[in-house]
């Protein structure tokens, strides 16, 4: 039990390994042999470690890439075609929305008739 304790302690010292249980390319059995057999030899984690630093930087590159790719897709954009579109959607939006008051208040109007008033009861 000692020697699990030791491997979590392990991988709560290096999370990069997690991203390799995310990915499907390792399983926690493979990495605890690993642990099991040779301990916290640099030379058997390197490939893990180092290969986590470079995911790590080339996700930070495809961020700011994609970043990038939204400013330059806001750029490229046409300010009247963009503001016609609006335009068309608040007019979708203001139709659907009166139609469903104008049945919402001929549903309430249909039902409700006002008794004469000079017409009793009994009558």
């Amino acid at each position: 039990m000692a020697n699990i304790d030791n491997f979590k302690l392990f991988v709560k010292k290096n999370p990069t390994l997690i991203t390799f249980i995310r990915n499907d390319t390792m399983t926690w059995q493979k990495f605890y042999e690993l642990y099991d057999l040779y301990g916290e030899d640099e030379a058997v984690w390197s490939p893990y470690l180092k290969k986590e630093e470079k995911n790590i930087n080339e996700e930070k590159t495809k961020t700011r890439n994609s970043f990038s790719n939204i400013i330059e897709m806001a750029k490229k954009m046409d300010a009247n075609k963009l503001q016609e579109g609006i335009t068309s959607i608040q007019k979708a939006i203001g139709l659907f929305g009166d139609m469903l008051v104008k049945d919402s208040s001929e549903d309430t109007g249909s039902s409700y008739s006002p008794r004469p008033v000079y017409r009793r009861f009994d009558d």
